[in-house]
């Protein structure tokens, strides 16, 4: 089942996150930056002006999407800051998918004034790029020597943005 994040998700948001940071070229994070401070961080922001999903199956949350604005007016159309976390026993079940689903869907229904959604997505990550495109995400550029790779090699990130389909 998704539903809206909540605060009480906030321990198992940190087993997560800490979680799928051990998987090699998974999140831009390590186990030991995952903290408390960053899941209250993420979902402070989210809450207060953005949005938060979790994937939750018998109780425990096996997957969790959050992206916010960032608090200009000249972007104030925008959600940024867009990660998503599917746990290792989740994955390629179509967890990740539903999750980008229930997003892209409050932001069509609910959110008229987001007209964009971005995400970067590293080089090597082929497979989550692919399924971006599939969603309706288009790559827009790179930055170049952007981000360290698990074998510390420097790498791309690619641009990625939907933008809200015309009336």
């Amino acid at each position: 089942m998704i539903r809206k994040a909540e605060a009480k998700d906030h321990a198992q948001l940190l087993a997560l996150y800490k979680a799928v940071a051990r998987i090699p070229d998974g999140i831009a994070r390590t186990p030991d930056e995952v903290t408390d401070d960053y899941i209250s961080g993420f979902m402070r922001k989210a809450a207060a002006d953005g949005i938060e999903f979790v994937y939750e199956e018998e109780g425990t949350i096996g997957g969790e999407i959050h992206a916010s604005r960032v608090g200009v007016a000249a972007l104030s159309h925008l959600l940024t800051d867009l990660t998503i976390a599917v746990a290792p026993a989740c994955q390629g079940k179509g967890v990740g998918r539903a999750l980008f689903g229930a997003l892209l869907a409050e932001v069509s229904e609910r959110m008229p004034h987001i007209t964009r959604v971005e995400l970067f997505a590293r080089e090597s990550n082929v497979k989550a790029r692919a399924l971006y495109a599939s969603l309706g995400f288009v790559e827009e550029g790179r930055l170049r020597g952007r981000v360290r790779n698990a074998r510390g090699e420097i790498e791309d990130d690619a641009l990625m943005g939907w933008i809200r389909p015309g009336p």
